[in-house]
């Protein structure tokens, strides 16, 4: 089970990814406003309460009188009316916020997933994206909302606190609060620690996101291959992993709020202290030290939840710099600013200025390598005719994907170029190109739906006639009219409804509805029966006539009415001609076609007795 690692991030509090995240508010500010309005009102109101009692102590308490107390009272109550109103109004608002934003982030990276590359996901697993769009993204919604709740009440209360507690008593106010310096050193302490914990969980997490996605993806290989004990003891290591990293997490928390909560204590014995101490020399009232005492109880309040929020920020920035790490990558193809501007992108194409593609496929000295290192293609030339039809043949890395991958700017030549119609195709745009291309993949995948949709999806403006056109045109019409409800039968996750042939024929009609004028089908007769393979072949006699295609061919006899058959070999073209001119060279070619060749009749003696 192969595991993806990370990379490294920042290891202090990293305030400029946060001013990143708290764009995503920008569109929702109002509720923002709302937010932090409602929270500088209510730590006013908090603020008040301590005066409350102030009052009653030395208004009714030590006179020991009810006079006036009817008054108080209803002034009492209304205050705690006005803050259960704020309470509802500031909830509401924080909801809305944690939703928005939660939303706007999931939109902004699935956004950036239909820009990226191939490249990009070459390299990354599902497990670790759908990692980023889910718990990473909702710890983010949650500390952006509510943290703002916390931060901006507990500093509103704090400020108002000191001030209050200043014109009470300046003296007394120093000591009290003479145990911030040491909390402010503690905390710095801290932070680093939570954050290098956190980081460790949320690298394991997607570890383990993308343990699940591997064993459910390869759920039947590991059927066959009785792997089922491996894969339990490798998941229990990641497990194990996890539960000591989070652990350590919980740990270091738990040992920083406890600190917090005694150098409290130790703020409020002292005010105690020093405030009994005036209060028998007469200095202060009796009323004024209770006040004391609760502000300093408040005090500390706000700031646990500061330090709290501290911690839970160390979580998140874990959790925000994975997120935008999605959201910031730049794709490996992109098209410049000045075609953007002429032709449009995948999102805003400008279809009127798109030229017609006639389908000449040009590869001057194109070479090519992966990010690795690993060179596919030197000095590559290839002058496809408009309507040619193109087969590549070669053993397993020779260059028969890359090629096509090139041609259908999946990938850019590192040297040299490509040319469409003899004009470079990165001086058009990417949705120009990938537009005209008919894709049909070795492994088809089928989106949930139905299987009118699938073959829709190829052309999203067709109509059902056109629909069932295209499939009469690849043979798969036949087949469709017998499933439970013909067109409208789901196909169920990733096709696993239908056969293999089945959902090969459906891309097949898929692909050819959007009328492509470059074709490519890759292997697309490697893994369906005898019967499907003859029924493709039928359809590709008629579909692909007139049309540009590159046919990579894994069954050498479904080639043999190509135009041309280039046999590559790391990446170089060792052989070139038809079928029965390569035939003649008995070369490599003739080689492969004849040793196929045995091994198919061998097999059809053997099926046959």
């Amino acid at each position: 089970m192969s595991i993806f690692e990370e990379e490294e991030y920042s290891r202090h509090l990293d305030f400029g990814l946060w001013k990143k995240v708290l764009k995503f508010t920008l569109p929702h500010r109002k509720f923002l406003i709302i937010l932090i309005a409602e929270m500088i009102i209510m730590a006013a109101a908090d603020v008040i309460f301590p005066l409350f009692t102030k009052y009653a102590v030395d208004r009714f308490i030590i006179p020991k009188t009810t006079e006036g107390m009817i008054p108080f009272a209803i002034a009492f109550v209304l205050l705690g009316i006005f803050q259960g109103i704020n309470v509802y109004i500031f909830i509401r608002a924080a909801g809305k916020i944690e939703t928005f934003v939660c939303a706007d982030i999931r939109s902004s990276a699935f956004k950036r997933l239909q820009e990226l590359s191939l490249s990009y996901y070459d390299k990354t697993p599902a497990g670790w994206i759908i990692a980023r769009l889910t718990s990473d993204v909702q710890r983010l919604g949650e500390i952006i909302a509510w943290g703002s709740v916390n931060l901006v009440w507990a500093t509103a209360v704090m400020t108002a606190i000191i001030g209050v507690m200043f014109v009470m008593n300046w003296k007394l106010a120093l000591v009290t609060l003479s145990v911030i310096p040491p909390l402010a050193v503690i905390s710095v302490y801290f932070q680093r620690k939570i954050l290098k914990a956190y980081r460790q969980v949320r690298k394991t997490n997607s570890k383990i996101t993308g343990a699940f996605s591997e064993g459910l993806m390869g759920a039947t290989t590991t059927k066959t291959l009785a792997r089922e004990e491996q894969n339990i003891s490798e998941f229990k290591e990641l497990t194990g992993n996890m539960y000591k990293f989070s652990n350590k997490a919980a740990l270091i928390s738990a040992v920083y709020v406890p600190i917090v909560l005694v150098l409290g204590s130790i703020g409020i014995g002292i005010a105690l202290w020093s405030g009994g101490s005036k209060v028998i020399a007469g200095t202060i009232t009796y009323g004024t030290l209770v006040a004391f005492i609760n502000y300093a109880i408040w005090f500390f309040e706000p700031v646990k939840d500061v330090t709290r929020l501290f911690a839970e920020m160390q979580y998140a920035q874990a959790s925000g710099e994975r997120v935008l790490s999605l959201v910031d990558t730049k794709p490996d193809v992109t098209d410049s600013d000045k075609i953007v501007s002429a032709y449009g992108d995948f999102f805003k194409p400008r279809k009127k200025n798109w030229p017609d593609i006639k389908g000449r496929v040009t590869f001057e000295n194109v070479t090519f390598e992966y990010s690795n290192g690993e060179k596919v293609l030197k000095n590559f030339n290839l002058d496809v005719r408009p309507g040619e039809n193109i087969a590549l043949v070669g053993e397993t890395g020779a260059g028969k994907t890359t090629i096509v991958n090139l041609a259908c700017r999946f990938y850019e030549p590192t040297a040299g170029r490509i040319l469409i119609d003899g004009v470079d195709y990165k001086e058009r745009s990417q949705g120009w190109l990938q537009s005209a291309l008919g894709y049909v993949l070795q492994t088809p995948h089928l989106f949930s739906g139905t299987v009118m949709e699938n073959i829709r999806y190829g052309n999203l403006d067709a109509s059902d006639e056109e629909v069932i056109n295209s499939a009469k045109a690849v043979s798969a019409h036949e087949f469709i009219l017998k499933l439970e409800n013909g067109y409208e039968t789901e196909v169920g996750e990733n096709g696993n409804r239908l056969s293999t042939g089945q959902k090969q024929l459906v891309s097949f009609a898929r692909a050819v509805i959007g009328s492509p004028a470059i074709f490519v089908l890759d292997e697309a007769t490697s893994s369906i029966d005898t019967e499907t393979e003859q029924a493709i072949q039928n359809a590709i006699k008629t579909v692909l006539d007139n049309r540009t295609s590159f046919v990579i061919a894994h069954r050498l006899s479904t080639i043999r009415n190509a135009h041309r058959i280039l046999v590559l070999h790391d990446g170089e073209v060792v052989e070139a001609g038809t079928h029965e001119e390569l035939i003649n060279k008995k070369g490599m070619y003739f080689d492969l076609y004849t040793n196929q060749y045995l091994v198919e009749q061998t097999r059809r003696i053997i099926d046959s007795n």
